[in-house]
């Protein structure tokens, strides 16, 4: 078995130093993107938090923090992958720890002059052992001989969590604040494996992460263990083509999946949220009847009275939606944010029979 590096779930911790006197001292503070590698290309000037960076330029390669610590994010609405950033010049996205040059929010850390204090629980809900932190953690195994971390009691301060020791892997933001489980956070663990023949027959490959080009493990796909985590598996390389929404259970061939063939080429974990909620439209640009959702809808037909919708609004959770009802047809994901009309969702026009929101069910 071809198997990806698995990280233990939260092996160390890093308290976000937010206090350096030139940041209190300043009025403002400043982070500046830069399209290009090498601080080049166009550019764009930032002093708050921003949700949506996407009007302002369509990739990042380069970044320079005068003033301020910061968090930014893959996707827009404070979604995906989250690097911690504080002063200094980063001239490419590696720089970061990034996986690709998209940055689409960003987010300024409350500075903070007191103490850091944060309780660390090994189970659910502050149960089992409990460890008290005030100061960095490199590793979290060699100081408490703990690899995983189910809950969180933020007492004082902004802390940043690393999935690995040295300050490594993917990175979370901790306010102060209670995370009764590790979806509170962020964190998932998920793992998915793939199989070249069906009845999880043949070469295979286990994934816990996203993956942009699966076509350096397998040739083809056949069959399909989730067993854990809610995932959207693509047709071709880069999240293009049809799409294929998994969740946690077994898939012995293809067609269990509502695949049109054994070609599976990316794959994505989609995050947990604890709410789900979306407003759809008849019209483009968010006009004519407008109706919200907060649960899964098998016929939108029947609900309301739609047999096309042409504009969303994702307010909060990951959704499905499906062209025909009863969950069937092709299929869509919808994240947190504003789609103004069907091409922005992928779709070649506005048929929309059911949806249905990602939760991972056991």
């Amino acid at each position: 078995m071809m198997q990806a590096p698995k990280a233990p779930m939260a092996p160390l911790l890093d308290p976000a130093h937010v206090t350096d006197s030139l940041t209190l001292e300043a009025d403002y503070t400043t982070i500046t993107f830069y399209e290009d590698r090498g601080f080049q290309g166009r550019c764009y000037e930032c002093s708050s938090d921003c949700p949506n960076l996407q009007t302002y330029f369509s990739r990042c390669n380069s970044i320079r923090v005068d003033s301020g610590c910061w968090m930014l994010y893959e996707r827009p609405n404070y979604q995906g992958y989250q690097y911690f950033l504080r002063r200094g010049d980063y001239p490419d996205y590696q720089q970061w720890m990034g996986f690709s040059d998209s940055i689409r929010s960003c987010r300024l850390i409350p500075q903070h002059s007191g103490t850091y204090r944060m309780r660390i629980y090994e189970r659910d809900d502050f149960r089992g052992q409990m460890s008290e932190i005030t100061d960095d953690c490199l590793s979290l195994q060699d100081r408490f001989h703990l690899s995983e971390i189910h809950s969180l009691n933020v007492l004082e301060g902004c802390w940043v969590l690393y999935e690995m020791p040295s300050y490594r892997g993917r990175q979370y933001l901790l306010r102060p604040g209670e995370y009764r489980r590790y979806l509170d956070w962020g964190a998932m663990n998920a793992k998915i494996t793939f199989y070249e023949d069906r009845g999880f027959q043949g070469r295979c490959y286990e994934c816990s992460s996203d993956c942009p080009n699966l076509q350096t493990y397998f040739s083809r796909c056949n069959s399909i263990r989730v067993d854990s985590g809610c995932w959207m598996l693509y047709e071709r390389p880069n999240y293009q083509g049809y799409q294929y929404f998994l969740r946690r259970g077994d898939y012995p061939d293809y067609q269990q999946w509502m695949g049109f063939s054994d070609s599976i080429r990316s794959c994505c974990l989609i995050p947990q949220t604890a709410s789900h909620r979306l407003r759809l439209y008849e019209r483009e640009d968010h006009k004519g009847l407008m109706m919200e959702l907060s649960e899964d809808c098998s016929c939108i037909q029947d609900r309301f009275h739609l047999s096309e919708v042409r504009s969303f609004h994702v307010l909060e959770g990951c959704w499905v939606l499906y062209e025909l009802p009863n969950y069937r047809g092709r299929q869509y994901l919808l994240r947190p944010q504003e789609y103004r009309r069907y091409h922005d969702w992928g779709a070649v026009d506005a048929k929309a029979g059911s949806l249905r929101r990602v939760v991972d069910l056991y």
